[in-house]
């Protein structure tokens, strides 16, 4: 695992260089092993049409991206972790009507399957308030770095071999 500071320099280089977080505008806060904050300032571009306040399609996005960097900071190298949603959740509690902070705790970092938890708060009639609540699941795959295509899992085949080295469909 690595430490504080090379998982806080390692993960805001990720984040800065990745089109859609940058377009979110998210920023991590903290980074640590097992454990990131991430914040995302209110956009009128977030928002629910009629209501003004932050899409839940948003908040759900920033936990999932959230929890799959607290669980690459389980990783040797967080920058290369492969991994996966299997599952994400989220319970929504009130509206977000202004910038959204996103904690999330890795709950168990195994060796094929990591779980977290999120709390999402916001500032809601002048003070910080619980608006979202939620965690995920995801597959880890330790084994293999980002981008290694080696084995008919990495492809994203059900490919297999038989005893003879011939193809199974």
């Amino acid at each position: 695992m690595s430490t504080a500071g090379d998982v806080d320099e390692k993960l805001a280089a990720v984040l800065r260089e990745h089109g859609l977080f940058e377009w979110l505008d998210l920023s991590i806060e903290v980074a640590e092993p097992g454990r990131t904050v991430f914040t995302l300032p209110f956009d009128e571009k977030f928002a629910n049409l009629v209501s003004g306040t932050v899409h839940g399609g948003i908040t759900a996005t920033v936990i999932d991206t959230a929890s799959g960097f607290a669980l690459r900071s389980t990783f040797d190298d967080p920058t290369q972790a492969a991994l996966t949603t299997t599952d994400l959740n989220v319970r929504y509690v009130r509206p977000a009507t202004s910038e959204i902070r996103v904690e999330a705790e890795v709950v168990r970092a195994g060796t094929s399957m990591g779980v977290t938890e999120c709390e999402v708060t916001s500032v809601h009639e002048g003070e910080r308030k619980v608006v979202a609540t939620g965690g995920t699941t995801y597959r880890l795959f330790r084994d293999r770095e980002f981008g290694d295509e080696t084995s008919a899992e990495g492809r994203g085949t059900s490919e297999a071999t038989t005893p003879d080295g011939g193809e199974t469909a």
